[in-house]
Order: C-alpha cells, then structure tokens, then sequence
C-alpha cells in the first residue's frame, strides 16, 4: 500500500470516528459549530457564536434538532458551555499538554456557510500567536493553521492525527486565505473545568504585557527548559511592579512549576487560589525569586 493510500485511509477513518461528535450550532440567523465534551449533553462552542439574546437550536449527527442553553461563558477565550437534553451522545477528548509543533497534521470539522460537517486538512502554521479581540483584550497562545476556516466553523474542532481535539476554531483573517486560529486544548480544558466549577474564571491580575517565547539552544540547555515567558512592560502600582518585576526579565516558573506561555501563568494563578505567587526569573545572567500578591479580577 502506497504511503498516500495510507493517509487517507487514515483521514477518512478519523473523521468517521469523530464527526459523530460535531454539532451545528443554529442563533439568531447564524450557523455555527460545537462539539459535545460529555455524553451526558454537555457541549462546547465559541463565546461569540452564542452571544446575545435568541433561541439556540443544536443539530445533532443523528439528524436530531435539540433546544440548547447556555451554561457558561468566557469571553476572554471565546468559550461557551452549552446544555441540551440528551445523554448518550459520542464525545471527543481534548488532547492532553504536550505542545503542537509547527508543520503538524490537523483537521477542523465543522459547519462553514452552513454546509455541515465539512472536513479540511492542513497543518499547524504556528503557536502562541496573540489576536485583538472585539473587547479590545488580546486572545492570546492562539493555535494558526492553515486548515481552511471560514464563517460557520467557529467553535467546531481542530484535531490532531489521533483524533483528540487540539483546538477549538475561534477566528480568521477575513482578507488572508490559510489563516485561521483556534484555542489550544489545554487551555480549553482548564477554562472548562473553572466555569464547571465556579460558574465564572476569577483571573488574579499581575499587571504585566508579556509572551511566551522560545529560547536559544545554549540557554535553553542552561536553563533546563526550552520555552519562557518575556515580560516586556510592568504596569505602574501593579502587584507585579511592588514584587520587584521589571521590563526584560524572563519569567522561567510560576510556584516552582515551568511556565512556556502566557496561559501557563494565567492557569497557575487561577488554579491555585493562593493570595501570593512565587516567581522565578532571570534577570540578565541572574536568578531571583521574587513574591507577588495578585489582586482578583474577573474576566
């Protein structure tokens, strides 16, 4: 057998194994995607797909056309939990925290000007990208591929060769052609968890502009990790600017676990819940650790 034969031998069983668990997300007049995250009629789409008053209608792979509500929402990651009154329904794993690799196979299934379950193949263009968003925040650690997303697969699935979910489609460039973006599945799983749990993401605020950034093969060896957080600026009478942070320095670990981007921090201080934060850094050729008090804030 040919490796091309393979391939989509492969391809076309992933998607049959997978797009069972895409659904059409139907409001105010527009089309959109969702997957189901639990059997038990848990489902999970964009923020802005469900944004706004309006009857939600879920279609199902079995051809069923169910009234949905929304549970949660956030729209700093443009995630909306969404219920409907169904059990049994097939689901799809969100990949685990190993970090996607540039020039990895992907898929994005979903709804795309209302022609449902359309499948498109490519590969991970980049990671941790930062887009603006409409509330004039940054969408940040954001996934680019070059799968073809248009209008309608906003919040359906980008999955990986194993058919774990990598991403969840979130935005394109309407003037580009091959860009498009999802949210990475480890943030997803824990912003999932949160808003499960507590209804709302409570992110404790620092006060710095930073990104994850990968580091050179000799530091990188050095410091025992390939991947650090930059802070480019500390904002005046900031909880980081009273613990001591300053612009340039490189951010290794958040309460001694490693940290490789923005979200890794940001999932640190929610998770932990604790008043005070441990911060590692290298400042030029210098360690320090330094204590910050985050003040809460929801968002």
């Amino acid at each position: 057998m040919s490796l091309l034969r393979q391939l989509s031998d492969e391809l076309e069983a992933l998607v049959a194994r997978t797009a069972p668990a895409v659904v059409g997300v139907a409001h105010r007049g527009g089309q959109g995607t969702g997957l189901v995250l639990a059997p038990d009629g848990w489902l999970l789409t964009n923020c802005h797909v469900v944004r706004g008053q309006g009857e939600i209608r879920i279609g199902l792979a079995s051809g069923d056309d169910l009234r949905g509500d929304i549970a949660y929402v956030n729209e700093r990651t443009d995630l909306a939990l969404v219920r409907i009154g169904a059990s049994g329904l097939p689901s799809l794993p969100l990949a685990d925290r190993q970090r996607l690799h540039v020039g990895q196979l992907v898929v994005a299934i979903g709804n795309p000007l209302h022609f449902d379950r359309s499948v498109s193949l490519g590969v991970v263009s980049a990671v941790d990208r930062s887009l603006p968003a409409p509330g004039g925040h940054l969408f940040e650690g954001l996934v680019q591929t070059d799968a073809a997303i248009n209008p309608g697969n906003s919040g359906g699935p980008l999955l990986d060769a194993d058919g774990h979910v990598v991403g969840i489609n979130t935005a394109i460039i309407p003037f580009a052609q091959g860009i498009g973006f999802a949210v990475p599945a480890h943030t997803v799983q824990w912003v999932a968890a949160v808003l499960m749990r507590k209804g709302e993401v409570q992110r404790p605020y620092l006060g710095v502009s930073a990104r994850g950034i990968d580091l050179g093969f000799a530091e990188s060896r050095h410091l025992g990790q390939a991947r650090a957080i930059r802070i480019h600026r500390v904002g005046a009478a900031t909880p980081a600017e009273r613990a001591g942070l300053q612009d340039g320095d490189l951010l290794l670990a958040a309460n001694e676990t490693p940290v490789t981007s923005v979200d890794d921090l940001q999932r640190i201080l929610v998770l932990g819940e604790l008043p005070e934060v441990r911060l590692d850094i290298l400042r030029g050729h210098e360690r320090h650790t330094l204590r910050a008090c985050p003040t809460p804030q929801a968002v």
